[in-house]
This record gives structure tokens, C-alpha cells and sequence, in this order.
């Protein structure tokens, strides 16, 4: 059906048309409850009319919709408007990979890059679980700012054979039998034989798309689609240096491989095409930067071509060097195979084998020794955490400790013990960190009163913080530690900073939004750490003593460093981390509410319908998204930046704190309205808030010159009054606004807001608030538990029983429950779990 400006689907208004194909028609349109433009393709009336037809669209669009990456196009909404089926997806402006090679081929550098954004955004669906299935130029958009939009993902399902039988090339092919889903010239060798589809044979496709922006033509052609499809299973495409002389040897290389015709020969995965490519890109702007520098002009022709001739061969070697197998200049030894996530590894004294304590197949965190040159794990007689290996092989560990997540152990013992056998002697409590110095005493991260201290020797204080130190390091002289200086627990937000034995801290580098492990390098002249400006796909830098700061390496995974050796092999840690929700609705189903890779739940709205997230990924951004979607799973709505947010009792608004942006927050409407701006005077830093019964303002934050606490303020200003001792990092009121209950590091506490007096509660260690039900009953649940739990505690009488078992279906990985949100009753449940999923691995070559 075709629509004029102003008609009406559902909430959306269409503005004008935009295109029409065999899909339907498509136009930009109008959100009036988000202000924002938006893109609607009105699929035929014939899919209402087919009942499976229509359930499949369903289904496909909300695994569409699942797929937030910056390289795929994003799904909002669908709906059914005149029995015609219509989704919603952002507007885009540019053009598609077609338009783009009508002109002809691409250059060779642009080619790549594009390509790079297609197997990010290839293997970011896989891990989904979510094929393509229909991968070609027409579903590749190219925006006007260069980045690439993959486009109709998981609706090949839905596609119907064109009208126009001439167009071999791209015509999607049925059969009596069967549907080969696919376009010919690009659909792989097994589709045409009918066989199921999987993750390699997107990759076929992709193989296609590249040869085709390289060379200008497609890989495999004929006359009909009989004879393409002949040339899929039997043919190969001509040399990509027939047509196009520039093309390196390990480009070509990486097209053959994805082209091959055994799905069991090409690349196993999207991701690692995506290394390859990446790895080739920076071959590539190496020896461009090489060229640049060589000065070469009129005056100096011979200097010129001698340079140019040097660089040609530099490059024609790094190319070979690449081309061939196992000759990279970074070597990767992989040394765990088992699925989970390494806490701590460190090298042993020799070098020749490696100390580490993980968590692997579910099961809680135990202490390994295995060869550094070969995965074979011998587990050690040892109950304790892994926090150092000393020069004479002496372990420091933590006995009774607490992992809060995959990385930080809280409140342990310290002790020493040999790595040959014995007990380990007790030392020290409520240590979070410890490092050997190079003469065999102990620096560490102490936890007192609130507040972090990094201690060397033990006693002596060299720098104390609100927040947590993490991953604190000796220098190979053994005259400064070098630490992660995290703003505010559990945050990994922080910046790398060093000290020296006499108390003088200086900051190496800016606030990272996620930094996660830290070594010096072997000469002692840089740091090297892995952090991520966005999101926790962390990359590894290195900082010299002045801030000049480098990129050492990037893959597409997340990486954790944990130690260095003095020949310059590093241990590291590379994989996936995310963070899933689960909603329970009041009747006990279950539903997954995760997004892009690191949903926190944050709050229910007080119907119980609705569920209150904010999204921490790379796609979200440094300052984070607020989302809203039904406790049943409906298209997420994003509401505006932020994070920690929270509903107003009436659930018409929102509270969510900037991350990074120091003394106020925001108020988002869930409905039609503006966002408004409410500053909070005589705090530093606020780190979330809260909203009380009778309208006012629970605040947690930090005052200058006090660790983070919790205060109550009235909406519109006042004066803030403190209600909570230092540490406390979550604050819930009771319904009639005259109790606070808060989490400190050793458990719960119970406050009255209008006489400041406190108590613990019993048996509530590494407890953290939901919310009250009523005046006298809070519900909590434990970190570091897993399986997890939500808590039933009378804040009087002290008695808790368990109220919901909550067990993700995937134990694998999963370190820990992030958070816990509730409806006001109690029966509406959503909760987020950190899946972690680490290889360690011996690396060679950095430099």
C-alpha cells in the first residue's frame, strides 16, 4: 500500500517515501515520542495472510532487533498497520555497496576498511547466534560518514523470488523441494547443494562481496543462474592481480580462504577475518607512514626513488612474512583451552611455567600450574586467590577472600606460601591487591575504614582513595608501583597512575571508561595496559613516565594483561565479556532482556510491566544509554544517556547519573516531555541517585575531603544531610521515607534518617539492597553468589529467608550477579550476570 505524508503507523508519521523493491515499500517517518526520524519498510499485505509466514517475520525481526553493533543496521520497533507488517528501523543516509561499484572498483585501502566493518559486524551476529544468509552489495550501506550498515539481517527467510528472470546475478533461488536462501553469485557452495546453511557460509559470500569491491567484478558469473551456480560449486574466480596490480599477497590470500569450497577450509569465524584484515590495515598504514617521512622532492631524485624502492621492499617482505603461516611478528601460544575466565596468572620464577587461578566450566575459582609452552594444567593443593609470585617463587596469595567479579578479590587474608608446598602463613586482612618487591617484601591494597590504601611496606600509607586500586604492579627497579587508580568501587572507570616509595603519585593517562590489568614493560621504561575508551573491548597500550601513550595491539576481543617476563613474552588474556538480563514476570516465565552485550537492570517501573536497564557497551557509548522494555521483551525504547538509573515512585520519570560528569543528573520522561538537568551542590562526584516515598532525593556520592556515602536532599535543593558511614556505595528507603539501608563492604546497615544512628545488620556480608516491600522487609541479594538469590530480610528481627533462585541457564563463564531490580511488590524480578569468557595465552613479539 502506498502512504502519504502524515499518515499514521501506529505512534510513527510518515514524512515521505523513500524507495520501493520486492520487500515493499520503504519511508522516513517521524517518532514524536523520542523526536527523532526513522525508517519504515511496509512489508506486502500477502505476509498477514500466511500465518507462519507472518510468526517467522516476527521472530526474525526481534533477532534483528537483538543485534545492536555499530555496523548493523538497528531494529526498533514492528507493528501491523492494515494487515500489512511493518518494521521500524534508524534512517540512513548514503548508499548502498551497489550504487558505490557501479563506478567502478574500490581502492584497495577502502576496500579493506569496509570490509573490516563487515566481518565486526558478521561476527558480532554470529556470536548470536544470527545468520545473514542473504550477504551481498544491495544489503551493504555505506553512510555518508564511512561506515558501513549491514542490512536485513535474518529477513533472507523471508524473501521472494524477484519478477524480472534476467537478473541472474542477484536473483534469490527456490526450488520445488526446497528454498535456497541466497542470491546467485554469492550464495556458497553448500546452499546450492541444498545442505543447511551456517556462520561459514556467510563467510562465502563475504569472500564474494570482497573480490567484487577489489577487482570491480563479480567472483562467480554466466549466463543464467544454472551456469553461476556451476561455477560456484566447480569454477574459481580469476587472480584479484589480473585485475588489479596493487593488491598485496595476503589480501589475496584472505579472499581465497573465505572462498574456499569445503565449508571446513575457510575461516572459522567472522572475528577472525576481522584480525587478519585489521593486522593487514596497519602492514599497510606502516609502510604509507614509512613513505610520507622519506621527504622525497624534485631536488633529490635518486634520495626519492632509492626510498621508494627501500619501502617497496619492506613492504613486499612484510607482506611475504604475513602470507606465510606462523610467521606473524606477534606470536600468540595458547595455554588454557577449558571455557571460563583467569582471575590472576602470573609467569614462574623460571619463566618456563605459569601460576594462575581460574574459573573454569562453572565451578568456582581454583590455583593451576601448567608449562608456559603447553596446555597442561596440574592443579595445586591450594584453596586461595592468586595475587603474586615472588623472584625466589614464593606465592602471595588471599585465604577466605570474596570475588566481587571476574578480576577483583575483596577482603581476603593475606598470606605467603612456597610454591613447592606447605601452609601458607597468615599475614594480613581485608586485602584487596598485593605485589612482591624485587627484594621479597610485600606492597598491598588495604581496605580500611572505607577507603583503599596502597601500603609499602605494610603500615606505610603511599596513597589512600574512595575508590580501588587494581592490578598494582612493581617497577623492575623497585623504586615505584604502578597501579589502576579506579574512581569509585565496583567501577572499573579509572586512569593508570605510578608512585614512588615516598608517597608522590602522578597520572599517566586519562579516565578509561573499562582498565583491566597492567604490567611495566620488561625495561621498565613504559607501562603497558589493557583499557577501552568505551564499552570493555579493551585494547593494549603502553605509557611512558611523561603520558606519551601508544596502541601495542588491537584485536576484535576483549584483552586482559597479567604479567610480563624479563625476555619480553607477556601473559594475556583474550575474549568476550558481557553482562545478560533475565526478566521473571509475576506469573514465573522467564525472558531474555539482554541488548548489546552489557544490559545492568536497573529498576522496575511500579506496575511491574516495565524494565529499567542502562546499557554499557561499545555501542552505548562513554556516557552510556537508559533503556525501557517490557518485562516480556518488547523492542527496547532508549530514553537518553546515562546510568545507575532509577524510576520516580509515580514512574512518570527518570533519575540517571552522567558517567564522568561530575555534581548532577538527569531526569528523563518515560513518556512525551523534555529531559531536565538537576545539579547537586556540595558534591564532587555523584555517583547514582535514588528517589524516597515522600519526594525526596537519596543521593550517593563523594564530598570533598569524605569517602562515598549516602545523603538525602530534597528535589528542588537544600541542604544535604548525610545518612550513611563512609563506603557505602548503594542506599534504598523504606517506603515512608524514615529508614535507609545500605551496603558497606562488609554487609547491610540500617539507619534512621532523622536521628543518624546505624547498626549492621547480621549475616548480611557482601549483601547489596533491591528495595523495601514494605517498612520492615528489604529485599537483597549476595554478590559473588552463584547460583544467586534474592533475600527476604526483616530489617527488625534480622531473620532472611530466600525468596527467588535466580540461575542462569548458561553457568559457563558466569562470575557473578551484576545487579538486581524488583517491582515495589516484589514479584516482578530482573536480573543482569557477567558471562567472562577468557583463553590465556603466552604472547611473543610485543613491542
Amino acid at each position: 500500500m502506498a502512504l502519504n505524508p502524515g499518515t499514521k503507523l501506529g505512534p510513527y508519521e510518515v514524512l515521505a517515501a523513500i524507495g520501493a523493491g520486492g520487500m515493499g515499500e520503504v519511508y522516513c517517518a517521524r517518532d514524536p515520542r523520542l523526536n527523532r526520524e526513522v525508517a519504515i519498510k511496509v512489508l506486502p499485505a500477502s505476509f498477514s495472510s500466511d500465518s507462519e509466514r507472518l510468526h517467522r517475520f516476527q521472530q526474525e525481526a526481534l533477532a534483528a532487533a537483538a543485534l545492536n553493533h555499530p555496523n548493523i543496521l538497528a531494529v526498533y520497533d514492528i507493528g501491523t498497520q492494515q494487515d500489512s507488517p511493518y518494521i521500524v528501523s534508524e534512517l540512513l543516509e548514503g548508499e548502498t555497496l551497489r550504487e558505490r561499484l557501479r563506478s567502478g572498483p574500490l581502492p584497495v585501502r577502502k576496500a579493506t576498511e569496509y570490509a573490516t566493518q563487515i566481518a565486526q559486524g558478521l561476527a558480532a551476529a554470529h556470536d548470536k547466534g544470527i545468520l545473514h544468509r542473504d550477504l551481498k552489495p544491495e544489503n551493504i550501506f555505506i553512510t555518508r560518514a564511512g561506515r558501513i550498515k549491514l542490512l536485513d539481517f535474518g529477513l533472507a527467510k523471508l524473501t521472494q523470488a524477484p519478477t524480472n528472470p534476467e537478473d541472474s546475478e542477484t536473483r534469490t533461488i527456490h526450488s520445488d523441494a526446497h528454498v535456497l536462501l541466497g542470491t546467485v553469485g554469492y550464495i556458497s557452495p553448500e546452499q546450492v547443494r541444498g545442505k543447511p546453511a551456517d556462520a561459514r557460509s556467510d563467510i562465502f559470500a563475504f569472500g564474494a562481496v570482497l573480490y567484487e569491491m577489489i577487482s570491480g567484478k563479480r567472483a562467480f558469473h554466466g549466463e543464467t543462474s544454472t551456469d553461476t551456480m556451476s561455477a560456484i560449486l566447480h569454477g574459481e574466480p580469476p587472480e584479484l592481480t589480473e585485475t588489479n596490480r596493487s593488491v598485496a599477497p595476503a589480501l589475496e590470500r584472505i579472499v581465497r580462504h573465505c572462498l574456499e569450497k569445503n565449508p571446513g577450509e575457510r575461516f572459522h569465524s567472522a572475528h577472525d577475518i576481522a584480525f587478519d584484515l585489521e593486522t593487514l590495515s596497519t602492514i599497510s598504514s606502516g609502510a604509507i607512514s614509512a613513505k610520507v617521512k622519506t621527504g622525497w622532492n624534485r631536488r633529490w631524485p635518486l634520495a626519492g626513488v632509492l626510498a621508494l624502492l627501500a619501502i617497496a621492499c619492506l613492504a613486499m617482505f612484510l607482506a611475504g612474512r604475513y602470507s606465510r603461516p606462523f610467521a606473524k611478528p606477534v606470536r600468540f601460544n595458547r595455554i588454557s583451552f577449558e571455557r571460563g575466565f583467569v582471575v590472576m596468572a602470573r609467569f614462574a620464577l623460571d619463566g618456563n611455567s605459569v601460576i594462575y587461578d581460574a574459573a573454569w566450566e562453572g565451578n568456582t575459582p581454583h590455583l593451576f600450574s601448567t608449562p608456559a609452552t603447553a596446555p597442561e594444567p596440574r592443579a595445586l593443593d591450594l584453596d586461595a586467590n592468586l595475587f603474586a609470585v615472588s623472584h625466589t617463587g614464593e606465592l602471595a596469595l588471599g585465604l577466605r577472600g570474596h570475588l566481587s567479579n571476574h578480576a577483583a578479590v575483596l577482603n581476603a587474608t593475606l598470606a605467603r606460601s612456597p610454591l613447592g608446598g606447605g601452609a601458607p602463613r597468615e599475614m594480613l586482612q581485608d586485602v584487596w591487591a598485593a605485589d612482591w618487591a624485587p627484594d621479597g617484601t610485600l606492597a598491598v591494597a588495604h581496605y580500611v575504614n572505607g577507603r583503599v590504601r596502597l601500603e609499602y611496606p605494610i603500615g606505610k600509607v603511599l596513597y589512600e582513595t574512595g575508590g580501588w586500586i587494581g592490578d598494582m604492579r612493581f617497577s623492575p627497579a623497585g623504586d615505584k608501583l604502578a597501579f589502576l587508580d579506579h574512581s569509585y568501587w565496583p567501577d572499573d572507570r579509572g586512569t593508570v597512575a605510578v608512585v614512588d616509595l615516598a608517597g608522590h603519585k602522578t597520572q599517566l593517562t586519562q579516565e578509561w571508561e573499562s582498565e583491566d590489568g597492567l604490567v611495566w614493560s620488561p625495561d621498565g621504561k613504559e607501562v603497558w595496559f589493557t583499557a577501552a575508551p568505551s564499552g570493555v573491548e579493551r585494547t593494549l597500550y603502553g605509557v611512558n613516565l611523561s603520558g606519551k601513550q601508544r596502541m601495542m595491539l588491537s584485536v576484535p576481543a576483549t584483552l586482559r594483561l597479567f604479567d610480563s617476563y624479563p625476555d619480553g613474552r607477556v601473559l594475556l588474556g583474550a575474549g568476550h565479556e558481557r553482562v545478560l538480563m533475565t526478566g521473571i514476570a509475576e506469573d514465573g516465565k522467564t525472558y531474555d532482556l539482554s541488548w548489546s552485550g552489557w544490559t545492568v537492570a536497573s529498576d522496575i517501573s511500579p506496575d511491574g510491566k516495565q524494565v529499567l536497564f542502562d546499557e554499557q557497551s561499545q555501542f552505548a557509548g562513554a556516557s552510556y544509554t537508559v533503556g525501557l522494555r517490557s518485562i516480556e521483551g518488547s523492542p527496547p525504547i532508549k530514553l537518553g544517556d546515562g546510568e545507575l538509573s532509577k524510576f520516580t515512585p509515580d514512574g512518570k520519570w527518570v533519575g540517571a547519573a552522567i558517567p564522568g560528569q561530575g555534581n548532577h543528573f538527569m531526569l528523563l520522561p518515560t513518556g512525551a516531555g523534555e529531559a531536565k538537568d538537576i545539579p547537586v551542590s556540595g558534591l564532587s562526584v555523584l555517583q547514582r541517585v535514588n528517589f524516597m516515598g515522600d519526594g525526596r532525593l537519596l543521593l550517593i556520592g563523594f564530598e570533598p575531603g569524605h569517602g562515598v556515602r549516602c545523603y538525602v536532599r530534597a528535589l528542588e535543593g537544600s541542604p544535604m544531610k548525610a545518612v550513611s558511614r563512609e563506603g557505602s556505595i548503594e542506599c534504598r528507603s523504606s517506603p515512608d521515607s524514615r529508614q535507609v539501608v545500605s551496603y558497606q563492604n562488609e554487609g547491610l546497615w540500617l539507619y534512621t534518617v532523622d536521628h543518624e544512628e546505624g547498626r549492621a545488620i547480621a549475616n548480611t556480608h557482601h549483601m547489596i539492597p533491591i528495595r523495601w516491600i514494605d517498612n520492615h522487609t528489604v529485599l537483597a541479594f549476595r554478590t559473588g553468589e552463584m547460583p544467586g538469590a534474592v533475600y527476604e530480610i526483616d530489617a527488625i528481627s534480622e531473620k532472611q529467608r530466600i525468596r527467588k533462585q535466580l540461575v542462569p541457564g548458561d553457568r559457563g563463564g558466569v562470575s557473578q550477579l551484576t545487579s538486581v531490580a524488583s517491582s515495589p511488590d516484589g514479584k516482578t524480578i530482573a536480573y543482569s550476570y557477567q558471562q567472562v569468557l577468557y583463553d590465556l595465552y603466552v604472547v611473543e613479539g610485543l613491542k
